[in-house]
């Protein structure tokens, strides 16, 4: 599937709205007060990426990074690198990634860690999803982070899709990245202006983050989907897309969709207010056993499909 950059929080060359959180974090770095072990917490797509992706820039390609404008400049080697995960002052490991994150990966991590870096900049280890991460490597973080070696720096990124450990939160400083209503609206504004798309959700009454904005907005026009009505059918649009990319952004898409219609028969009374709730949570008690379990996508659709249509 080929995506808009805006997909790729690397590739956000502007800050949108959050200038205040990367001067924040840029002034402790320069004033020697950055955190050995700094943990960013909020909803996934509201910027705590790219304020860390706009960080890295700075630190190692300063002279090319536009303070006034708070903008990258992609035509450089850092850039590259960067992109491709090739710098070898800056490790970055995501738990969204559906081969996941395993004990050996943390292992191996550990291995470099104890490497010396070929310069004297700093080593920055960025761990995205850090939620999603299973247990066994959580742990295996955690032995490493509770001392980090001179000149290492962990950034945690915590989506907060899924309880994380208290053993891990304990062990950092945490900044929690929250938009108000006011900027989160502005945010998606101007990048509905920036990259010229036709918004099919509403940016008020769906609620989402800007970041989430963006990418369901794109998936729900390029496959039709509206997300308050025909519910099996767009349910088996993105069931398809998730078997097909196994990417954690369709099953909040799910998530989503299914908030959207119960909301919609709701307004509509499809449904009197117990069999709303009744129904929406029969669906993500299931939809979570299908993800759990690998569960027949067929038999998951037809349960539903009775539940809602034939009671």
């Amino acid at each position: 599937m080929i995506l808009p950059v805006y997909f790729d929080s690397k590739k956000s060359l502007n800050l949108l709205g959050m200038n205040q959180n990367f001067d924040f974090l840029k002034d402790i770095f320069i004033n020697n007060k950055l955190p050995k072990v700094l943990m960013l917490s909020g909803k996934k797509g509201s910027g705590k990426s790219t304020i860390v992706n706009h960080l890295m820039y700075y630190i190692f390609d300063k002279e090319n990074y536009n303070l006034e404008r708070y903008e990258l400049n992609l035509n450089t080697s850092f850039y590259n690198q960067f992109l491709n995960d090739i710098y070898s002052n800056i490790i970055y490991l995501s738990g969204s990634d559906f081969n996941h994150v395993k004990i050996d990966d943390i292992r191996n991590l550990k291995g470099k860690i104890f490497q010396t870096s070929i310069s004297e900049k700093p080593r920055f280890i960025i761990l995205d999803d850090v939620e999603l991460f299973n247990i066994s490597s959580l742990n295996g973080l955690l032995k490493i982070i509770e001392e980090p070696f001179k000149n290492n720096f962990f950034i945690l990124i915590n989506n907060k899709s899924k309880p994380l450990l208290e053993t891990i939160k304990s062990r950092c400083i945490e900044i929690k990245i929250i938009l108000s209503e006011k900027k989160r609206l502005t945010i998606i504004e101007d990048l509905v202006k920036k990259f010229g798309i036709n918004s099919i959700l509403d940016p008020k009454s769906s609620q989402l983050s800007p970041g989430h904005y963006m990418k369901f907005n794109y998936i729900f026009e390029e496959y039709k989907i509206n997300p308050d009505k025909d519910f099996l059918k767009n349910l088996s649009i993105l069931l398809n897309l998730y078997k097909k990319n196994k990417e954690v952004i369709f099953i909040d898409m799910i998530l989503f969709l299914t908030n959207s219609y119960f909301n919609y028969a709701k307004e509509k009374n499809l449904f009197s207010n117990e069999k709303i709730y009744e129904n929406k949570n029969f669906i993500f008690k299931n939809i979570n056993k299908f993800f759990l379990y690998n569960l027949n996508q067929n038999g998951l659709l037809n349960s539903i499909d009775h539940k809602i249509n034939n009671e």
